[in-house]
C-alpha cells in the first residue's frame, strides 16, 4: 500500500508538470488528508541542523526524565493496554501572534535561533500551500489566510516530540489516534524510525519516513471551511522497540478570534435550504472543546458546535 502514498514534488510547481503537480495535491486531500513534500525549498543543511540539535537536546534534557516517568508509573511490566497516556517526551515553542521561543527552558541559545529561523520558513510554506489549496478549490488567492487571520493574525506553534523505545508497542501507543483540530499541519519527522499511520478505507497505513521530506497533513478548520471536500484524516504513532523517532509538527491554525465557516462558494443551493452541513464557529471555542475531546471522533464536535452556534445566531437584535 505504502507505494502509493502522495509524494509532491513543489519543484514542478515552476515547470511544464505544474498541472500534474496540482492534481496531486488535490488528489491527496481528497483523498487522504495527508501527503509528503520534496523540493518544498527549506535547505536540507537546516533541516540536518534542527534535527541534529533536537535529538542531542533529547539526550542531554528530556531522556533521563522520560525514564524516570516510565519508572514511576510503573510503564515496562504493564500487562493491559493503557488508553490514557501517550509514549512520547515534547515540548512546545509558540512563533504566531506572539513567539515564545527564548522562554523555553533548557534550550541551547543556537538552537533557540535554528527554530526561529525554521518557523519563518514553514510559515512560508504553510501560507503558499494555503494558497495552492485555494487555486485548486476555486477560492480567491489568499482566501483561506485570511479565513485563518483573526484580530491579531493566525496561531503558529511547534510540537517537538521524541518517542524513545516501548518495550510494549502492542499496549501502549505512542500517540492515540485523533484528528487535529487546526488549519494546515507541516511535520518534519525521522527519515529512519517509522510509527506514523493514518486511517484510509478502514486500514492503518504508513507515512513512509523520507529524508528531507515534510509531511502536510489537513486540520479540522480545513474540513468545515471546505464544506466537507477536504477533510481532516485519523492518524496515530505506533511506539517502535527500537529507536528514538523524532517528530517536528508544526501547526499553522486560525486566530484564536477568527470565525470559521464554510466558504460561501462551496456550498449548493440544496444545502443552504437543508442547514448547512458545518457550523460556524469561533475558532477558540473549538479548541475548548477540542481540549476535552482530542481522542474521539470529530463528527460530535461539529455537531456541538451547530447547538452552540443556533443559540447564539438568533438573527438581528430589534433595535426599534
Amino acid at each position: 500500500m505504502e507505494s502509493n502514498f502522495p509524494v509532491v514534488d513543489m519543484g514542478l510547481l515552476q515547470t511544464e508538470k505544474r498541472s500534474e503537480a496540482m492534481d496531486k495535491i488535490k488528489d491527496a486531500c481528497e483523498n487522504w488528508g495527508f501527503f509528503e513534500l520534496v523540493n518544498h525549498g527549506i535547505s536540507h543543511e537546516l533541516l540536518d541542523t534542527v534535527e541534529n540539535f533536537t535529538k542531542g537536546h533529547y539526550k542531554k534534557c528530556m531522556e533521563q526524565r522520560f525514564k524516570e516517568m516510565v519508572a514511576s508509573k510503573g510503564l515496562e511490566a504493564v500487562q493491559t493496554e493503557i488508553d490514557d497516556l501517550d509514549w512520547e517526551s515534547t515540548f512546545f515553542l509558540k512563533h504566531l501572534p506572539v513567539s515564545n521561543v527564548y522562554e523555553v527552558p533548557d534550550l541551547d541559545d543556537e538552537y533557540r535561533k535554528v527554530m526561529k529561523d525554521f518557523a519563518l520558513k514553514l510559515e512560508k510554506l504553510a501560507e503558499n500551500l494555503l494558497d495552492l489549496l485555494c487555486e485548486n478549490l476555486g477560492l480567491e488567492k489568499g482566501y483561506l489566510k485570511k479565513a485563518f487571520y483573526g484580530s491579531k493574525g493566525p496561531t503558529f506553534g511547534t510540537k517537538v516530540s521524541n518517542y524513545p523505545p516501548c518495550p510494549k508497542p502492542d499496549l501502549i501507543k505512542g500517540l492515540r489516534a485523533h484528528t487535529d483540530a487546526g488549519g494546515i499541519i507541516l511535520l518534519f519527522q525521522d527519515d529512519k524510525v517509522s510509527g506514523l499511520q493514518l486511517l484510509k478505507d478502514g486500514s492503518w497505513i504508513d507515512v513512509p519516513p523520507m529524508k528531507h521530506s515534510i509531511v502536510i497533513n489537513l486540520g479540522d478548520q480545513l474540513e468545515v471551511i471546505t464544506n466537507g471536500r477536504y477533510k481532516s484524516i485519523e492518524h496515530r504513532v505506533i511506539a517502535q522497540q527500537d529507536g528514538t523517532r523524532m517528530s517536528i509538527a508544526s501547526f499553522y491554525n486560525p486566530g484564536s478570534d477568527a470565525v470559521i465557516f464554510p466558504a460561501p462558494e462551496l456550498i449548493e443551493k440544496t444545502e443552504e435550504e437543508n442547514k448547512l452541513k458545518y457550523p460556524k464557529f469561533v475558532f477558540e471555542d473549538y479548541m475548548k472543546l477540542y481540549a476535552g475531546l482530542k481522542f474521539q471522533a470529530k463528527e460530535p464536535r461539529f455537531e456541538a458546535m451547530k447547538a452552540v452556534e443556533t443559540t447564539v445566531n438568533l438573527g438581528p437584535i430589534e433595535t426599534v
